[in-house]
């Protein structure tokens, strides 16, 4: 073959473009499945009915979800259809109130704030369920959100950022849902930092 020809390198890039183009519609379908709700990476919404945990996994040797047994939100099971439309609702608040500007999800955003991609885990909200003087982890998160200016949080506060009481609650059962998601260990060491006292 003449290496010199201008067809040849041509073939080869026009062939080459084909066969990756082809593999990466492959790689991007399978990562599509594992990634939707309901897929290896990511449970369905309905998940927020359940308790959710975070544990190392040394098999896999990092951390990851665990789910649990019957919890729901708010102590009221919600079907797939309303646990949807439920965490859509919560999705939309973080977009609408530009929570990224602030906080992280998944790697992506500010570093102001705290990161929320397992916000639903933090052992802190135990503490903050007497600081509300709320029932559950759920109702803390939701009186937090509805009134940040209230309660002081280290030297960086949230501003009040007019969020109502449906709103809340959608943003905390997005919250959880998020949690629930493998994300391959990220955040690393989550939940196994202690603070000695």
């Amino acid at each position: 073959m003449p290496f010199d020809d201008p067809a040849f390198w041509r073939a080869g890039a026009i062939s080459t473009t084909v066969v990756m183009a082809i593999v990466l519609a492959m790689l991007t379908i399978d990562s599509l499945e594992a990634i939707a709700p309901g897929g290896s990476h990511v449970p369905p919404y309905t998940v927020i009915n359940r308790h959710l945990d975070y544990a190392h996994n040394a098999k896999l040797g990092r951390d990851m979800p665990v789910i649990g047994k019957d919890e729901p939100l708010f102590g009221n099971p919600v079907n797939a259809d309303e646990a949807g439309a439920l965490i859509e609702r919560g999705k939309l608040v973080i977009q609408s109130r530009a929570c990224i500007d602030c906080h992280t999800f998944m790697g992506n955003g500010s570093y102001y704030g705290p990161d929320l991609t397992k916000a639903w885990l933090d052992p802190a909200w135990e503490a903050w369920v007497a600081i509300t003087g709320a029932e559950s982890r759920e109702e803390a998160m939701v009186r937090f959100l509805m009134a940040p200016d209230q309660y002081a949080t280290w030297q960086r506060r949230m501003p009040n950022l007019g969020i109502s009481r449906d709103e809340a609650v959608a943003t905390v059962a997005y919250l959880k849902w998020l949690a629930s998601i493998d994300t391959n260990g990220f955040p690393i060491h989550f939940n196994r930092i202690r603070v000695s006292e």
